[in-house]
């Protein structure tokens, strides 16, 4: 990577963490606090009497205060992964980011508090005295063999939660991938022979979890730096890794190799080279989990043994054993059932749920926000991806099962069917709802052509789906001022380098375009010499003839202009009799979750037959998303009560659909407020064929739905991904003047996603 790259990373980097405001976290009031009233309950006096119901019921903290769902991050950076030991004050950023994940994976508070203490008796204490604050501790990035002697003292002494997750996080999704792979494999635990080498926290962890899963510890060989911990060696030792010293001769990892089943690397780079996979037992398991580089490249490790089931700790390869599959959700199941402990028990259902999730591929919500990505369970899905929205329910719910039957549940739940249908529901929030776009994204390499390539906001998306992504950007516009805006962005992207570039005013493809499109248009009043203007000034109609021609999968446009403006050129030259424009979609992203408007842009006025189109086409893209679409037809007419147009309109409509077998629910014509409030529709027109609450709202004109776009943009904080071109078929997307750089990276993630009969 150049210099000039690096540089712009560590700078974009910093930025994050800088800028609006420093850092990754805020606290934020969750009752009012307007008026005297508000402030008397607060605090004094009416705070007196949640003191003395928790005073009279130490239970009660979590029914009046915060610390039922509040998980303390605790370190002090001995031992920070990549980093080392840089001291608590240096690790914040880690421990904020690991809050973080806590709080956008399973809605969980978290304080993060760095301490400068390296003694482990003296920082368990501290820690220790933590406990009436927090409903579950979180260690983190403490250097063994401290960890262990933390954890044990945190444990023994306190009555929440503590879980070091360097350790136990790493062991229960390697105990996932590596209860997969033997499937897989078609071996037993217990038959197996397991070389590792590592040593430290997480390595020592993930042996002791094997040995829980079946592995004989005789058949377990560990290796350090010092090469093979035996019987009776005394330099780098302690007793975690005393625990699996083996009486025997051999002194390296070349040594010990031979006929190995399984490897399991958490050490560094090159450790494992190809010459040893070759003396390992036949298509051996290699958890190669050392970052950024693995032990050994997985391209080298099948170049001996080609079927080979692999692991690493990076996204870039399949099965990325990474701890976010596992801590969000553990720690959700045990604050949700009040537990003592995260035990035995509660790791392995864990583990169980996890692997069982990978196996269970046919999930509808997870194949459609997955939507174009193979995910079949085998070697090269052992685990599920990381933003798999199923994880919630399916292990929280397991840990809290988990969590009851063996005793340590001080608030037993009495239904867990219900309790895991209300995990699966929260899934779905913020821009976690994107997060699968981009994996399915991933799936493929598809060329994004965008047409207002000397923007600064199409070139900063440009270069974050470069970072981000497999898909490859295509920017149209002049090179010199694409150059100039990029180094004057202090963007590291250049043309011709680092992405293609058509040049409107100098490409070798000008000719072929202009006959293109003048072949196209010759018959609507287009000569030759208006076909070679146009392919000199217009990039809406070059993107739209490179898709046409194949020079590009997909385009974006709209970052000025008017949209309709845009729309007429993509209809002329992409439009045929199965694909044409149907209406634009804008999914509104909200605190509370996603909201879906309808038709935004296309159709001023529409017919009876474009909004019944148009309901159809919002139904297929929202099941895109794995929800289940909920359609109101809105009007100022409600169920019939006013003869005003937009009423008589969505009542035709809804007629044209009734006389279609759909399988999806929708109603109308009825006002936004009775769509989105059950009870309030409930008790106007208590027959509705529609329940609970809606989460598409389509509109008779598109003054109303752009109205209320615009109102849950910047009053009620939503952000938006779209407009998406309905009727297309994926090959173009017009974006709006209003459109940010992330929002112009999250359409090249719906415009990367290769998806049958996308609409």
């Amino acid at each position: 990577m150049s210099t000039d790259r690096t540089d712009a990373l560590r700078q974009a980097a910093l930025d994050y963490h800088a800028l609006p405001k420093p850092g990754k976290l805020e606290i934020r009031a969750t009752k009012p606090l307007a008026n005297g009233r508000d402030l008397s309950r607060a605090y004094s006096p009416g705070v007196a009497e949640a003191c003395l119901e928790i005073k009279a019921n130490p239970d009660a903290a979590r029914d009046y205060t915060t610390r039922g769902n509040l998980v303390g991050v605790v370190s002090n950076g001995t031992a920070v992964l990549g980093l080392g030991n840089i001291g608590g004050l240096a690790s914040k950023p880690v421990m904020e980011g690991k809050a973080v994940l806590f709080k956008k994976f399973a809605n969980i508070d978290c304080f993060d508090i760095e301490l400068s203490e390296n003694d482990p008796v003296k920082l368990a204490e501290i820690v220790c005295a933590l406990e009436p604050t927090f409903g579950a501790i979180n260690l983190e990035d403490i250097k063994a063999p401290d960890c262990f002697i933390v954890e044990e003292i945190c444990r023994e002494r306190m009555n929440i939660p503590v879980f070091h997750d360097d350790q136990h996080g790493t062991a229960i999704v390697v105990g996932a991938a590596a209860t997969n792979a033997m499937r897989v494999a078609g071996k037993r635990f217990e038959d197996i022979k397991i070389v590792s080498t590592g040593g430290g926290a997480a390595g020592i962890a993930c042996l002791n979890m094997l040995v829980k899963l079946g592995v004989r510890r005789e058949n377990i060989w560990l290796c350090d730096i010092n090469g093979l911990v035996y019987e009776g060696r005394t330099e780098d030792m302690n007793p975690q890794k005393a625990a699996f010293a083996q009486a025997s001769d051999l002194r390296s990892l070349g040594d010990v190799i031979d006929g190995a089943d399984m490897f399991l690397g958490l050490s560094g780079p090159g450790v494992l080279t190809p010459e040893m996979v070759g003396r390992m037992a036949r298509d051996p398991i290699i958890f190669a989990l050392a970052n950024p580089n693995p032990e050994i490249q997985p391209e080298d490790a099948r170049s001996v043994a080609p079927g080979a089931i692999i692991a690493t700790g990076r996204s870039d390869y399949p099965n990325q054993v990474n701890n976010v599959l596992c801590f969000p959700f553990i720690f959700r199941g045990a604050l949700d059932v009040g537990a003592t402990e995260i035990n035995d028990q509660m790791k392995i259902a864990c583990i169980e749920g996890i692997a069982a999730l990978a196996r269970a591929t046919t999930s509808a919500e997870a194949a459609a926000a997955y939507q174009g990505e193979q995910m079949s369970f085998g070697a090269t899905y052992l685990i599920p991806k990381p933003f798999d929205p199923r994880l919630m329910g399916v292990v929280a719910s397991a840990v809290a099962k988990a969590a009851m039957e063996s005793g340590v549940a001080l608030r037993p739940i009495a239904d867990l069917g219900a309790y895991k249908r209300k995990l699966d529901g929260s899934v779905f929030k913020s821009a976690m709802i994107m997060r699968p776009v981009f994996e399915a994204a991933g799936t493929a390499s598809r060329r994004i052509v965008f047409a207002e390539g000397e923007d600064e906001r199409v070139l900063r998306a440009a270069n974050a789906m470069l970072e981000e992504t497999t898909d490859k950007p295509i920017l149209i516009g002049r090179p010199e001022v694409i150059d100039a805006r990029a180094e004057r962005a202090g963007l590291p992207i250049r043309p011709g380098r680092d992405f293609e570039i058509v040049n409107p005013e100098n490409d070798p493809r000008y000719r072929d375009y202009w006959q293109t499109y003048h072949t196209r248009m010759q018959r609507r009043g287009v000569t030759p010499d208006l076909a070679k203007a146009i392919m000199r000034t217009n990039t809406t109609a070059i993107g739209s003839v490179m898709v046409l021609r194949e020079d590009a999968d997909s385009m974006i446009c709209g970052t000025f202009g008017q949209y309709l403006w845009h729309l007429n050129y993509i209809q002329q030259v992409l439009g045929t009799d199965t694909l044409h424009p149907v209406g634009a979609l804008s999914l509104m992203i909200l605190e509370d979750g996603p909201l879906f408007v309808a038709d935004t842009q296309v159709h001023p006025t529409p017919t009876p037959a474009q909004i019944a189109e148009t309901v159809i086409g919002a139904a297929r893209h929202v099941r895109r998303f794995g929800i289940a679409p909920k359609i109101a037809l809105c009007s100022h007419s409600q169920f019939g009560n006013l003869d005003c147009d937009t009423g008589i309109r969505m009542r035709d409509a809804l007629a044209i659909l009734d006389a279609q077998a759909l399988d999806f629910e929708y109603e109308g014509e009825m006002h936004a407020d009775a769509a989105l409030d059950a009870g309030l529709r409930e008790r106007i027109y208590p027959n509705s064929r529609m329940s609970g609450v809606a989460n598409v709202l389509v509109f008779a004109n598109t003054d109303a739905a752009s109205g209320v776009r615009n109102i849950l943009k910047m009053k009620a904080g939503g952000l938006e991904v779209g407009p998406i071109l309905m009727g297309m078929g994926n090959r173009a997307h017009i974006v709006t003047s209003s459109i940010t750089a992330r929002g112009l990276l999250n359409m090249s993630a719906l415009a990367g996603t290769p998806v049958a009969h996308y609409g």
